[in-house]
């Protein structure tokens, strides 16, 4: 697996290219089926509460069992449990490409979401058991990045035109290939990693995750929609006080799923409030991105689709400068200098409107994009490094659970923010004459005006179109403004929490460790863990 000097060998990174597989499969899960509801709808004729859950039941799963999965990972084998995950991920997706009723696909859904879980932290373990080296490290991190954005970008380009050719189950087939190979030579390419000394594995304190995450999310997601509710308002009370049950137990727990001590390092910390700060940011305003392609410029989803893939250049620019960089540029200026980059990018987003060249929205978003995903390249590799080994899983996966409350976070409260100023400013703005039921379905939303648009003479329906992407640009630009805030904050948490962080390969003194070597990241947060615990 390693050459005699500590290198990886190409077996590593053969291996790598096996990993990167899965992880490309699940970003792109997440996006292909966007287009195939409304045929589902057509196919299987779903209630409007099974059309919700054939959406949502896979993304709740996923983060609700991220957490136990990781851990579970570290006790019966990483790649076993990647194996595992991949042979489920593949049944599952046969029995939803020829599900018979809906019932049948939102289980198939559930299914993938559990094996999901048992994927994304796999992939990011195995690699810091592959790649000992930080340098070869951060660079294969880069490509886990590479592929996680690109899988997320081509989703919905893969769906529409699979859809476009074929019927809607082979929006569920695109993962077959790539698990199937996984399966083939994953026993060949990677190696086996198991905890040396673990207990007993926490049933009850997986239980609370998943009771903590899954109220959380259904909560974040709902009101994002719907707007406040009862419901999903006190599912995110339940959801923060089962939180504070499962933090107990992790304190308490012989064996804990998470060792809490981790956070108390100043890098591992930081990594994964950068990591949710870097989604938040990010998701949030990929919805108005997207909806301003199709609602103002007019565009198809498939079209629109395919121009968002034109940002994902300055993405794979910033995930080989963030690499070549590893080695030359201390951490905590690299990722600084990535959330300015997305500033910038959520600066030239301030100045779009209705009539702007489609030139400047898919500039601002690919600056956005490069610099968020190019902090992110870095902070992957230092979740996982400041881990011990043996807690790495873990470690990764509440990474991964804090990135999906972050987008959930970014998609609500970012989206609540451009609904509001979006309703505000049609207040007296909507045309004269308008129907009272036309009236309301347009002061709801920018989709709903377009509907209404469509049933109205030529006149009014351009009065009306003229009013409501006016009204949703100056909410995409509050959202942009808050995006802005979030990227220089990020900068700024960075200055404080990774400033301590030496430049890979060099030596650093720090004033609690006068002679501690920083060959790697891994080797200094491990002292520090030491120190916080001692």
């Amino acid at each position: 697996m390693t050459a005699t000097n500590g290198l990886a060998g190409r077996r590593a990174w053969a291996g790598l290219v096996v990993l990167l597989l899965p992880t490309l499969v699940l970003a792109m899960d997440m996006g292909v089926l966007f287009f195939a509801v409304p045929f589902i709808s057509t196919d299987l004729h779903p209630s409007g509460t099974q059309q919700l859950w054939i959406m949502d039941i896979y993304s709740f799963l996923l983060a609700g069992l991220l957490i136990p999965m990781g851990a579970l990972g570290d006790r019966i084998g990483r790649r076993r449990l990647l194996l595992l995950g991949a042979a489920g991920f593949t049944a599952a997706s046969l029995l939803a490409a020829w599900s018979g009723g809906a019932a049948q696909l939102i289980a198939a859904r559930a299914v993938l979401g559990v094996a999901g879980a048992t994927l994304m932290p796999s992939t990011l373990t195995l690699i810091r058991t592959m790649f000992p080296d930080p340098k070869q490290r951060q660079g294969a991190m880069a490509a886990w990045t590479g592929a996680l954005t690109g899988g997320a970008t081509l989703g919905p380009v893969v769906g529409g035109l699979l859809l476009n050719h074929f019927w809607w189950g082979s929006a569920f087939l695109t993962a077959i290939p790539a698990m199937g190979l996984l399966l083939l030579v994953g026993p060949l390419l990677l190696p086996e990693y198991r905890a040396p000394r673990h207990g007993d594995f926490d049933l009850l304190g997986a239980g609370l995750s998943l009771a903590t995450v899954l109220p959380l999310v259904y909560g974040i997601k709902t009101l994002a929609v719907d707007g406040w509710r009862p419901l999903p308002g006190a599912a995110l009370v339940i959801g923060l006080a089962i939180g504070g049950l499962f933090v107990r137990r992790q304190l308490t727990c012989a064996h804990p799923l998470i060792d809490l001590g981790l956070f108390k390092i100043r890098s591992y910390a930081g990594a994964i409030s950068v990591n949710t700060i870097a989604m938040f940011a990010m998701m949030g305003f990929t919805l108005f991105t997207s909806q301003y392609l199709q609602l103002v410029k007019g565009m198809s989803p498939l079209i629109a689709a395919l121009w968002s893939l034109l940002p994902s250049v300055g993405v794979g620019a910033a995930v080989g400068i963030s690499s070549a960089l590893a080695g030359k540029v201390r951490p905590s200026h690299q990722m600084a200098g990535g959330f300015l980059i997305g500033a910038f990018g959520f600066a030239l987003m301030t100045r779009v409107g209705p009539q702007s060249p489609l030139a400047l929205i898919l500039t601002g978003a690919g600056f956005l994009a490069a610099g968020t995903v190019g902090t992110m390249t870095l902070t992957a590799d230092l979740i996982v490094s400041a881990a011990p080994a043996e807690r790495a899983g873990a470690a990764s996966a509440t990474s991964e659970t804090a990135s999906e409350l972050g987008s959930s976070l970014g998609i609500a409260l970012l989206g609540a923010a451009g609904a509001a100023v979006y309703k505000s400013q049609l207040t007296d703005r909507l045309p004269a004459g308008l129907p009272d039921a036309a009236a309301r379905v347009a002061h709801d939303s920018l989709g709903g005006a377009v509907t209404v648009a469509a049933q109205l003479p030529a006149r009014s329906a351009h009065e009306l179109l003229t009013a409501c992407q006016a009204a949703f640009t100056d909410g995409l630009h509050l959202a942009a403004w808050i995006g802005l805030g979030c990227m220089l904050g990020g900068s700024l948490l960075v200055a404080r929490l990774m400033r301590h962080l030496p430049i890979a390969g060099r030596p650093v003194s720090t004033p609690s460790s006068p002679s501690v070597s920083a060959a790697s990241v891994s080797a200094a947060s491990v002292e520090e863990l030491a120190a916080v615990r001692g």
